[in-house]
């Protein structure tokens, strides 16, 4: 059989490290295959050598059976294969027509841009999966999803055999993500293969016809989606036994505590300008408290309000009992209050700064000895968190921007666990990093909470809040509507109490 795309034993290595070893991967024209695996396991390479950003060492690439050799991006385009990244690689400031026409716009006779038809076939292109549009308005105006979708009419206009989407849907609502998966099906329908990239193993199941597994360079396996199961994708992954997963939870946050402390933070009927109408919460020591609610619930809303983010309009924020003063972020840092971001890339690292300066950038006023940075001091912090919670890099001056997104994910961690907070509030802590670095995050989360920290989560993974928090604040438009209490809380629950608000609210 002759398959759209075939790579056999890949090989590739930078300055001497291994990246693959003998790495394949087989796709049919007209499937959706996902490709999976934790960072560093060689799926970017593999990808990259398809696309021609890279060149490989050995092995062969075959596209519809005739071994080739792709050695630039254009070669790839050309050779019908288009390339969706997580960063989108738009112009905002332009039309959505020049981006979606950008480098093969139709000419006149006189060999100008004949732009009458450019916006007719950016138009048609779009309308065919259901965007109606103007295209000649500029595309920064647009929703994100919107984006993602002239993205992918992009791909189409050049014709594409095979699309290849990475983490499409990592900034997308609900809504949206069944947008684009409708897209994906029709893409399907027309005989186009789909590469699909996700950390989100359950979109697998919605989208994808088959799965490759990849570890350490290597190809691990490849399985047509309903012949698995999520426990044996994550165990491929890992290289770790079923059973011993199974037996730990399906997070590392499994494990409810039985008897957390005193109350440290509590928020009383709290509402803001952006959003809020009348939220309570309380974190005790040594409990994990979770955020339940859909997108816009105010989740996000209510971690900036309790670290002094956005001023309160009415209600109260208690510290230890009695009434904090959190007008600002240097007032919660004092209470111990720590907050990690959801936006890492926005709101979190400094790119090209170090990670020893990203990570002690909160900590450098405690760092001061007579009015200077006591660096041996900040060298032996640094050097502890690097062991101590796993942070693979080539040592702490290494620019953050070279790590994978879970690396980053833990200098950030430990940007607020080195100011020994008792206190923390995460917002989406394990979004965009793969499996392995989630459980390693996780793991250093539950570590801390069993030595006295409290902790406010926030995840968009229901089963994330319901193996990991002891009790679950459930919200709805700006308002705390209910109270779920571990052990014995189910996603069913969750999922049950917020429909069940979310309906009589609209009632």
């Amino acid at each position: 059989m002759t398959h759209l795309i075939d790579m056999a034993d890949i090989d590739k290595a930078f300055g001497g490290v291994v990246a693959l070893n003998k790495a394949g991967l087989q796709l049919e024209a007209g499937e959706v295959h996902a490709i999976i695996g934790q960072n560093g396991a060689g799926k970017s390479t593999l990808i990259k050598i398809l696309t021609g950003v890279y060149r490989k060492d050995a092995g062969a690439v075959r596209i519809g059976g005739q071994e080739t050799s792709i050695s630039t991006p254009r070669e790839a385009q050309d050779a019908g294969i288009a390339t969706i990244y997580q960063e989108l690689s738009l112009v905002p400031l332009r039309s959505v027509t020049e981006n979606v026409m950008m480098g093969y716009e139709p000419r006149t006779r006189f060999g100008l841009i004949d732009w009458k038809e450019a916006h007719r076939r950016a138009g048609e292109i779009l309308q065919r999966f259901g965007v109606d549009i103007d295209v000649r308005a500029q595309l920064g105006t647009y929703s994100t999803a919107i984006q993602q979708l002239v993205a992918i009419a992009r791909a189409v206009s050049l014709n594409a055999r095979l699309v290849i989407m990475d983490e499409a849907t990592s900034s997308l609502d609900d809504q949206e993500i069944e947008t684009l998966f409708n897209v994906v099906r029709e893409l399907k329908r027309d005989g186009v293969a789909v590469l699909y990239i996700s950390h989100f193993l359950d979109e697998l199941y919605q989208i994808c016809d088959r799965v490759t597994i990849m570890r350490d360079g290597q190809t691990v396996a490849t399985h047509k989606i309903p012949e698995t199961t999520k426990l044996g994708l994550i165990s491929e992954m890992l290289g770790r036994d079923p059973k011993e997963i199974a037996d730990a939870g399906m997070t590392a946050l499994s494990g409810h505590n039985a008897e957390p402390g005193e109350v440290l933070l509590e928020a009383k009927s709290i509402s803001t300008a952006a959003g809020l109408k009348n939220v309570s919460v309380s974190i005790r020591k040594g409990e994990i408290v979770g955020l339940g609610g859909l997108l816009g619930s105010g989740r996000t809303e209510t971690a900036r309000a309790l670290f002094g983010l956005d001023k309160l309009r009415t209600g109260q924020v208690r510290w230890r009992g009695a009434s904090a003063s959190v007008g600002s972020p240097a007032d919660a840092i004092s209470d111990g209050i720590g907050f990690l971001t959801e936006d890492r890339k926005r709101e979190g690292i400094i790119p090209d700064m170090s990670v020893r300066e990203n990570m002690t950038l909160a900590l450098l006023p405690k760092l001061r000895k007579f009015g200077r940075v006591d660096r041996k001091r900040e060298k032996e912090l640094v050097e502890d968190f690097i062991k101590s919670i796993g942070i693979k890099t080539t040592g702490m001056e290494q620019p953050i921007r070279e790590l994978s997104g879970g690396n980053q994910q833990k200098v950030l961690l430990a940007r607020w666990l080195a100011l020994d907070p008792e206190v923390l509030l995460l917002d989406e802590p394990t979004r965009g990093v793969d499996v392995g670095a989630k459980f390693e995050i996780q793991s250093i989360i539950r570590d801390y909470v069993q030595r006295g920290l409290g902790v406010l989560l926030i995840s968009s993974e229901f089963e994330e809040i319901v193996e990991g928090a002891d009790r679950i604040a459930v919200l709805q438009d700006g308002y705390t509507v209910s109270e779920l209490v571990n052990p014995g809380v189910t996603e069913e629950a969750l999922i049950a109490a917020i429909a069940h608000h979310h309906e009589r609210r609209a009632a």
